[in-house]
């Protein structure tokens, strides 16, 4: 396959690299361009008492690990989209003129599509269009990447995404005594409602080939997912069945679209 493009538009740094760490990595391999479009510097993230320097604000330190792990992850190019973290839902932040939350729809893909146009880009990636969980900047990042993608002709738009099905028998089975070794307490098959149906899922990429690079990207996001974090506490095997896959959607796809790579179609 001739080399190709993908741009993979993201909210905060450490999204890239929970949610399509994977496929970065593995069009890399392949020799295709990885870049990566960041919406906001992640400003509102938490961070613990005493992690940061003396006078270092959250958002420099979180450039600098969007970089490390874009080092990591084969990213030839990484650039911010000028907006402003918009925090959680329903918090003040999301009413700041200059949050990505309050953002121009129009404006702002104005600028993603002069990064696609650049790049000439064959893929796109946004999110869900519930953003995987409700957060304000996911959602306005599904909303602003598709309007994007129109305005520069990108080929094909994918929307990275979690298969709830698929988490749910997970969570199911450790209840149920089939898997050695604890899950997270508060993630149970009631509660987890991340992501979208099974059935509503095009794609869905393999990457367990990639898993200790995924993991490691994800370790240089240090002041958001600690090593006593959900992600990086668990035992290998329990990583494997949760994060060994990625899920997307295709915009368009005619019913019955069952792919195993983003790059499908391409040639």
């Amino acid at each position: 396959m001739a080399a190709r493009t993908l741009v993979l538009f993201h909210a905060h740094p450490d999204d890239e690299s929970i949610g399509t760490g994977g496929v970065m990595r593995k069009a890399a391999d392949e020799g295709h361009r990885v870049v990566v479009v960041l919406a906001t510097k992640g400003e509102h993230g938490e961070v613990d008492d005493g992690f940061l320097d003396p006078g270092e604000e959250l958002w420099q330190r979180r450039v600098k690990e969007a970089q490390v792990a874009a080092d990591i992850l084969g990213v030839a190019r990484i650039e911010f989209l000028g907006y402003v973290d918009s925090g959680m839902a329903d918090t003040p932040e999301n009413e700041k003129p200059d949050s990505f939350w309050q953002a121009d729809i129009d404006e702002a893909a104005q600028r993603l599509a002069g990064i696609l146009r650049e790049e000439k880009a064959d893929i796109l990636t946004i999110y869900d269009d519930n953003g995987l969980y409700g957060h304000p900047d996911h959602i306005q990042v599904h909303r602003v990447g598709l309007r994007a993608a129109e305005l520069a002709g990108t080929r094909k738009v994918y929307e990275a995404t979690v298969n709830r099905d698929h988490m749910q028998r997970i969570f199911a089975a450790a209840q149920a005594g089939e898997i050695e070794g604890e899950m997270a307490e508060d993630l149970t098959e009631e509660t987890f409602e991340i992501g979208v149906p099974e059935e509503l899922i095009t794609t869905t990429v393999d990457v367990r080939p990639w898993l200790e690079v995924k993991r490691d990207a994800m370790r240089a996001h240090a002041s958001q997912i600690n090593e006593t974090s959900f992600f990086l506490s668990m035992p290998r095997e329990h990583f494997e069945m949760g994060f060994g896959q990625e899920w997307f959607i295709l915009r368009g796809a005619p019913p019955g679209t069952h792919e195993t790579d983003l790059f499908e179609g391409l040639d």
